[in-house]
This record gives C-alpha cells, sequence and structure tokens, in this order.
C-alpha cells in the first residue's frame, strides 16, 4: 500500500466512509420503513428529529469528553451503540423499535461525528487545517453516496430489516480501527484549562457567526436529505430509484471537495460559503414540482455541488475562532446548535408536509440557505 494512504488523515476519511454511510443509510431505511409500517409524513418527521434529540443534550458534553480523554474512545464506544441501534429493527420490525433504534444511532453518531471532527483539526499544522477539512469532507461525502444507494438497493432486493443488519456488519470495520490504531489517540492541543458557561462562547462574534451559519446549512441539508424519501415515494420511485438521487446528491459533494482547497486559496472561504447557499437555494425552489428522473437527478446533483462546500468550510471557521484547547467542545456546541434545529424542524416540516405536501418543505430549506448566505460575509 503507498505510504500516502497510511497517513492518519487518510485512515481517518476512511472510517468516516463507513460510519456515515451507515448513519445516513439508516436514515433511508428509517423513513422508507416507517412509511411501510403506516407512517404519515408528521410521523416520519417526528422519527427522524428522534436523531437528534440526545445528540442535542449530549454535544457539548462528548465534546469535552474529546478535549479530556482525546478521540480514540469516544468513537469506539460511539460506533458500538450505532451497532446496538441498527440491529433492533432486524430483531424486532417495529414501529416503536424505529424510534429506539433512531435514539441510539443519534447518540452513538454524536459520539464518534465530535472526535472524529476534532481529531481532523488536530493532525497537522494550522496550515494543513484545510487540506485535512476537505480530506475529512470527502469520508463524509462517500459516505453520503454510499449510504443511500446501498440502502435503496438493500430495501429492493433484501427487505427493510436486512438493510439494517448490513449497516450493522459494516460497523464492525471502524470499531477494529478504533481498539487498535493508535493514532487515534491523538489529544487535541491542550491549554484554557478553565472551562466556563459553553454558551459563553457564542459572546465571540466570529464564533456566534460560523456556528448560526453552519446550523442553518446542516438544517437544509438534513431536510433535504429526508424529504427525498417521502416525495420519492409519492411519486412512484422505487428505493433505489431514490437511493441513486440521493447518491447522485453524494457525489457531487464528493467532486467539489476534491476542489475544495483550491477554491478557498482563490475566493476565500465565506465568499465560497456565501455562493454555495444561494445556489444551493435556487435549485431546490423547483424540486418537488417535477416528476422526470432525468431532471430530478441533475437538480441533485447541481444541490450536492452547492452545499458540498458547507461542512468542511463551517467546520474550518469554527476550528479557527475556537478557544486554545477547547476545540472538541466548539465542535460539540455546533453540533448542539444543529441540533436544536434538527429536532425542531423535521417536526414543522412533517406537519407542513401533511398539511400542504412536499413541496414547501423544499422551499423552508431554500429560506434557510438564503438566510446562511446572507450571513456568510466576510468579516471586516
Amino acid at each position: 500500500m503507498p505510504r500516502l494512504l497510511l497517513r492518519p488523515i487518510y485512515v481517518v476519511a476512511i472510517t468516516t466512509v463507513l460510519v456515515q454511510g451507515c448513519h445516513i443509510g439508516s436514515r433511508v431505511v428509517a423513513s422508507l420503513f416507517a412509511i411501510k409500517l403506516g407512517a404519515n409524513p408528521f410521523e416520519v418527521g417526528t422519527l427522524i428529529s428522534v436523531y437528534s434529540i440526545f445528540p442535542l443534550l449530549l454535544g457539548v458534553s462528548s465534546g469535552r469528553i474529546s478535549d479530556r480523554l482525546g478521540p480514540r474512545r469516544p468513537m469506539l464506544i460511539g460506533t458500538l451503540v450505532m451497532s446496538v441501534g441498527l440491529l433492533l429493527p432486524f430483531l424486532s420490525p417495529t414501529l416503536i423499535t424505529l424510534y429506539g433504534s433512531c435514539i441510539l444511532i443519534g447518540t452513538g453518531f454524536v459520539f464518534f461525528n465530535v472526535s472524529n471532527q476534532t481529531l481532523g483539526g488536530a493532525l497537522g499544522t494550522a496550515a494543513e487545517r484545510t487540506h485535512n477539512f476537505a480530506t475529512l469532507g470527502l469520508g463524509y461525502a462517500a459516505g453520503h453516496l454510499c449510504g443511500p444507494v446501498l440502502a435503496g438497493y438493500a430495501i429492493d432486493y433484501l427487505g427493510h430489516k436486512y438493510g439494517y443488519l448490513i449497516f450493522a456488519v459494516l460497523l464492525l470495520a471502524p470499531a477494529t480501527v478504533f481498539a487498535f490504531d493508535k493514532r487515534f489517540g491523538v489529544r487535541p492541543a491542550t491549554g484554557n484549562k478553565e472551562r466556563g458557561n459553553t454558551f459563553a462562547l457564542l459572546r465571540l462574534p466570529l464564533l456566534r457567526r460560523a456556528v448560526i451559519v453552519s446550523g442553518l446549512i446542516t438544517t437544509g441539508w438534513d431536510l433535504y436529505g429526508f424529504y427525498v424519501p417521502i416525495y420519492g415515494h409519492s411519486i412512484g420511485l422505487s428505493a433505489s430509484s431514490i437511493g441513486n438521487i440521493l447518491g447522485v446528491f453524494a457525489l457531487a459533494t464528493f467532486v467539489v471537495r476534491a476542489i475544495l482547497a483550491r477554491l478557498t486559496r482563490r475566493f476565500g472561504i465565506e465568499p465560497v460559503l456565501r455562493t454555495a447557499a444561494f445556489c444551493a437555494a435556487v435549485l431546490l425552489v423547483p424540486f418537488a414540482l417535477i416528476q422526470y428522473v432525468p431532471v430530478l437527478f441533475a437538480l441533485s446533483f447541481g444541490i450536492g455541488l452547492a452545499l458540498g462546500c458547507s461542512q468542511p468550510l463551517t467546520l474550518n471557521l469554527a476550528y479557527n475562532y475556537s478557544p486554545e484547547g477547547r476545540a472538541g467542545e466548539v465542535t460539540g456546541l455546533r453540533l448542539t446548535i444543529n441540533n436544536i434545529t434538527h429536532v425542531g424542524v423535521p417536526v414543522a416540516s412533517g406537519a407542513l408536509a401533511s398539511l400542504l405536501g412536499v413541496a414547501p418543505v423544499f422551499w423552508t430549506c431554500a429560506a434557510l440557505l438564503v438566510t446562511s448566505g446572507f450571513m456568510s460575509r466576510k468579516p471586516k
């Protein structure tokens, strides 16, 4: 194996592909399984919001744990908890079990995710950080690509509960890496040992802006991922076709992240982020008015190109504006703010979809992204 592939950041990216793929794939299976079990759009929205309840409560704590213990143990425990959550619907395929599964998957993922993103920033120098976050972003993008596609084909050819089983087994590979690869034990920067109120960090203007923009963009991203399966089902698409539409989105995020470092060097982080948010908003408006699959593929690819910039750039901004030694805590705070919207918005959008149809949900996504675009101005 080429030595380049053994660098820690590449190992981090490869494990991210598997964990993120199982996480996103499980959401596709959960949405479609719930519909099969008789859930309406409001109940599906409630189910998806459950993914974010415990991450909302544990985001800051998981960040502090990552700062104190290093990333390896939280990543290992989080991955194992996710695997248990994925096994539940296979053993007991009921709607109630789906709620328990979503709780465990969301809880496990927050411990993995906070430590994973903190580790990505801690590896290498400040000058290497954009490259590291872009590489990590490629891992997330590849997971977004593989997860929904695998979920769709697993449902079509094996059934919903076997889709869950496949994802549970896949997580054993990254868990093994986290258990034995000592490079994941690297500690983030030390310093600033006195911990005040975490939310007092939002008094820092640049950090506050980065966290709010991150929350808006991530919520728009997640709503898109949640409601594409619902919209696809409503117009008679197969599970594999729905998975492929989401896979095209993920492929586009992978493509744009491969050139993201060059884009930011030329134009700057904030201008790229702002332009991407506006472009994604424009493409989201007609999405739920179209039933022609090739056009849905094209729109999904364009939305993926635009939103593919968001996660690495908002993570980079938040990390850069973090007080020394509190990067994990800030990452947890960022995810907590994200999850506040994750809990409320799916429920509200589910109620909206039940009353008016799915199209207003996509327009809500567009409005969130327009707001984030206006907030993504470069500081003076």
